[in-house]
């Protein structure tokens, strides 16, 4: 009998594995091998027989030619190239000691390679900046790609919401998201421990028609979950269309970020079509704990969700979101209101969103007046993601949702009569002029500090009359 042609291809493996979502125990049940094997496979502790190849050809529908190339040349041929740079020129490197690391520390390598190439793109930015001074700081930075293309659209997506409100009234046929996958897709929904899941929320496996959940989701999270991957499943022209048109983000990986976002408002519409949900928060008045208990939302998605009520003929308030850690550090702003959000440095500390952390669940009112004179209203509360199980992480964050002062009065949360003095707060210290505020961190761009060799203010600085 021939000997069976036997290869060693663990981080390949492993990264196939990765790409489809899967953990090693599922993909030792894939295969009807043992996990111990997988692992000894992915540590190229054992070798990568013709049989195996052609089980996971057979199971994943991967193309042998790509997958069993020579991928080791590949990488040796990388990490050559890569030590030719002048920045190793005084190290000595044969070429055997470079195909001896990719071939025997295939991970390492790649690590290595990684970190050069992060290491290029930082001295090509430098570069540039020398160059040219006014230039971008360097290479386009993908979150704010998408959050101007978010701002450019107005956070307004109709043909997408029209799309998911039609997936919404199939669903209503059903008992659920998840039997309407059931029925439509075949596929079924289970929940596995954390531990299992290997870091991930929701995974869907077509090989089995399984959507696997952590279970420790909550009912709001989970539900979002199955519509989101509906919406993949069911919307992706739609998808592709909205990304096009006006202002997409240039940058592929903008462009990838953009794509969940309108993913994720797909889903939502999903859970609160755009005409139900209209007519629902003048109902209420937009309260917005309300609406969550009437569409089984949670919080965060019911505000988030408010922001994008901007269809033509249909429009409903203005609002703008933002989600802030208790470090200060902003992880999801929208803007639908002319709210002048700080693009660099922390917000004003005198705004409410950064006091709810010690009334953890409790909405909290606030007017405020810009220092160009503009008012809005804003509600803020904190909200929890994680947990749902012992030792799982728990992560509080807060969210404010607002709108200007002349949309306040029709909110429930403003319905007391009167308008109280509004807040002053600025959109930064850098960009705030007031001189008199004492929670200034920061003088602001192009004034004057003047000495207190004589006197001392309480504002942590004064300033000259004449801007520098």
């Amino acid at each position: 009998m021939a000997q069976e042609r036997a290869a060693y291809m663990g981080p390949r493996l492993r990264r196939l594995r990765r790409d489809l979502g899967l953990t090693q125990p599922g993909m030792a049940a894939d295969l009807g091998v043992s996990v111990s094997y997988v692992s000894l496979l992915e540590s190229n502790q054992r070798p990568l027989t013709a049989d195996m190849l052609l089980r996971l050809a057979r199971t994943y529908k991967v193309d042998l030619a790509d997958f069993a190339g020579d991928g080791g040349a590949e990488l040796a041929g990388r990490l050559q190239s890569v030590l030719k740079d002048p920045l190793f020129a005084d190290i000595d490197l044969p070429a055997l000691q470079a195909a001896d690391v990719s071939t025997n520390f295939p991970g390492i390598t790649e690590a290595f390679l990684r970190l050069h190439d992060a290491y290029r793109a930082e001295q090509q930015a430098l570069a540039d900046r020398r160059a040219d001074p006014g230039a971008s700081a360097g290479p386009a930075d993908a979150v704010v790609e998408v959050r101007r293309f978010l701002a450019v659209k107005r956070n307004c997506f109709p043909a997408l919401d029209e799309a998911a409100e039609r997936i919404a009234e199939a669903v209503a046929q059903h008992d659920s998201v998840a039997a309407y996958l059931t029925v439509r897709h075949r596929l079924r929904v289970r929940p596995l421990p954390r531990e299992v899941m290997a870091g991930m929320v929701r995974r869907h496996d077509p090989h089995s028609g399984t959507i696997f959940l952590d279970e420790t989701l909550d009912r709001e999270s989970r539900a979002f979950q199955l519509a989101l991957q509906l919406a993949y499943l069911e919307l992706a022209p739609a998808l592709d269309q909205a990304l096009g048109g006006a202002g997409p983000p240039a940058s592929g990986n903008g462009r990838r970020l953009a794509r969940r976002a309108l993913a994720n408002h797909a889903a939502a519409a999903i859970l609160m079509p755009y005409a139900a949900f209209a007519r629902a928060v003048e109902d209420k008045r937009y309260d917005v704990e309300a609406l969550g208990r009437q569409f089984g939302t949670s919080f965060e998605q019911v505000a988030h969700r408010l922001t994008t009520l901007q269809k033509p003929g249909q429009e409903r308030v203005p609002f703008f979101f933002l989600r802030v850690d208790p470090a200060g550090n902003i992880s999801k702003r929208l803007d639908g209101a002319g709210f002048s959000f700080a693009s660099h440095g922390g917000g004003c500390p005198l705004w409410s969103v950064h006091h709810v952390f010690r009334t953890p669940g409790e909405v909290v009112t606030q007017w405020f007046e810009l220092p160009d004179g503009q008012r809005f209203f804003s509600i803020a509360r904190t909200v929890v993601a994680g947990g749902g199980a012992h030792g799982a992480a728990r992560l509080t964050r807060a969210v404010a949702l607002g709108c200007a002062a002349e949309h306040a009065s029709r909110l429930v949360y403003a319905a007391a009569p009167g308008q109280p003095a509004p807040t002053p707060i600025g959109i930064g210290c850098t960009l705030c002029q007031r001189d008199s505020c004492p929670a200034r961190s920061l003088p602001p761009i192009g004034r004057q500090i003047l000495p207190d060799d004589h006197h001392r203010r309480h504002a942590p600085f004064g300033f000259a009359d004449v801007s520098a």
